[in-house]
């Protein structure tokens, strides 16, 4: 397999955990979303990924974007260890609270989004963030047992540490956050959050890395 990655996408970072705690090696080629005007718009990776974005993965001799779509995909795949409850109660749950950060929060902070908010970017950030986090503290009152949905690593894991490393890039207050904050500390622990973490890949900056 060969993941096209940005140390600093949060999308990229899901889909590194995911091969990670599955044991999937791969090859990483970092796109520098910034660097030479973004290199996501190079004819090269328009070619690959027609929407412009990373992540993508190349695996068994097909390209797939979009991180959910990766992680289904892997799921499928490699089914151990397991990324989705067997309960369809907490199956739904760990969708829905995927779907919450990854349709209800982070495209509306992501650099394209921001480059559009000019000097409010921080501000806009902040308050995406913080509404998206008020909701989501709440639901997971309700289905966190040691991580966002009992005590097993899923699917809304993959995506909540992401989404906290991007709130604290953006200055959000997370003192209203507690349940949010301890879910976090607890995936940090893990060696497959640790070693996907942004601040240890092969296109972190110098002045970044762990």
């Amino acid at each position: 397999p060969i993941l096209y990655s940005y140390f600093r996408s949060s999308c990229s970072w899901r889909v590194r955990i995911a091969l990670a705690l599955k044991g999937i090696s791969y090859d990483l080629v970092p796109v520098n979303l910034i660097k030479d005007g973004g290199q996501q718009f190079s004819p090269e990776f328009k070619a690959l990924n027609p929407m412009q974005q990373v992540p993508a993965l190349k695996i068994d001799g097909i390209t797939l974007s979009q991180s959910l779509a990766i992680i289904n995909y892997l799921e499928e795949t490699h089914p151990n260890p397991r990324l989705l409850p067997q309960d369809p109660k907490k199956r739904a749950q760990v969708r829905m609270i995927a779907d919450h950060i990854v349709s209800g929060i982070q495209p509306l902070q992501n650099l394209s989004v921001l480059k559009q908010m000019g000097e409010k970017k921080m501000e806009w950030a902040q308050n995406c963030i913080t509404s998206g986090f008020q909701a989501l503290e709440q639901i997971l009152q309700h289905t966190a047992g040691r991580y966002c949905v009992g005590d097993e690593v899923s699917m809304a894991d993959l995506c909540l540490a992401p989404q906290v490393a991007n709130a604290e890039r953006f200055k959000v207050d997370m003192g209203p956050y507690p349940t949010i904050t301890r879910i976090n500390k607890a995936l940090l622990e893990l060696e497959a959050f640790k070693i996907s973490h942004p601040s240890r890949q092969p296109d972190t900056p110098a002045e970044l890395r762990a």
